[in-house]
């Protein structure tokens, strides 16, 4: 019933955890917006611990605003104070929205959609003097702007709004960079290096070129979210080491899909090369360790990695 509700109240740069809408849709915006508008400046936005930073009675005030029926207001707030069950002990805190509930995304998006998406559309009507951009995918958030006057007030503005309902952005991991078509060419003629990346959806966004010289918005694997897949496809492989070897390649497949199912977009190919080739070493490690008297080649590896 919510989501039928405020299904048609959302504004269109949010993405996250809504029906006919994934990461995708949003990666795509995204890199649409920066290739054809007026960007040369974006704001990397991150809002510290916002599932369990969120106002429970400003939540309540939000849906009362659009929700009549008190049945279904008390029916949330008893699902916000059923608290969390953990080795036998109930814990209920007064913040959050309940992290693991199917609510939970919803509630999020609710929260934002007051907080900050409805007041983002307005400034961006009334405040900004050049172009302005806007993405946001749950609690990710990545706005571009044409001028530095107008992303820097703008962050000022949105760190006190985001204040009002009592959420804060992480200052170590909020950023406002130079980054766009042009901002290769400006930081040169200042004598500075190339523009600073920054990161979305498990992606690092690049400032690259193609080959034929133009700019070219390249899109690689986030490097800690390889290393961290990595290490759990090698705990795993560990526990799988006495399985026979198709059944490993058979769970393997399905990783290796997984993955690139997710990563598969252009100016991606070197990464997904790069987890292919690493995803073989780990397999053949794991096989060498189950007998000190085996032979297993490359070569073997190889042949058996593609069958």
């Amino acid at each position: 019933m919510l989501n039928a509700i405020y299904e048609g109240d959302f504004c269109g740069f949010s993405y996250g955890f809504r029906p006919g809408r994934g990461p995708h849709d949003a990666l795509d915006a995204l890199c649409t917006a920066i290739e054809t508008r007026h960007v040369d400046w974006i704001i990397d936005a991150d809002i510290q611990n916002f599932f369990g930073a969120v106002s429970q009675p400003w939540l309540v005030r939000f849906l009362e605003h659009r929700i009549g029926d008190k049945r279904i207001i008390r029916l949330i707030q008893k699902w916000l104070k059923a608290g969390v069950l953990e080795d036998g002990v109930v814990a209920a805190d007064d913040r959050g929205t309940g992290q693991g509930s199917v609510i939970s995304p919803l509630l999020g998006n609710i929260y934002l959609h007051y907080a900050l998406d409805l007041w983002a559309k307005r400034w961006r009507q009334r405040e900004v003097s050049g172009g302005m951009i806007i993405v946001r995918y749950a609690d990710d958030v990545v706005v571009g702007f044409e001028r530095e006057d107008d992303a820097r007030r703008f962050l000022d503005a949105m760190r006190a709004r985001l204040e009002e309902f009592e959420l804060t952005l992480h200052p170590a991991k909020t950023r406002l960079i130079e980054f766009g078509r042009h901002a290769a060419a400006q930081r040169k003629q200042r004598g500075l290096g190339k523009p600073e990346t920054f990161a979305f959806m498990g992606f690092t966004f690049i400032c690259g070129k193609s080959r034929q010289g133009r700019f070219q918005l390249q899109r690689k694997t986030r490097s800690d979210r390889l290393r961290t897949k990595l290490r759990e496809i090698k705990e795993e492989l560990r526990r799988r080491m006495h399985w026979p070897i198709p059944a490993q390649g058979k769970w393997l497949r399905q990783v290796l899909t997984g993955h690139f199912a997710y990563f598969a977009v252009p100016t991606n190919g070197r990464a997904l090369n790069a987890f292919r080739f690493y995803l073989t070493d780990l397999w053949r490690r794991t096989l060498r360790r189950r007998s000190q008297r085996t032979c297993l080649t490359w070569d073997r590896i190889t042949q058996i990695t593609d069958d």
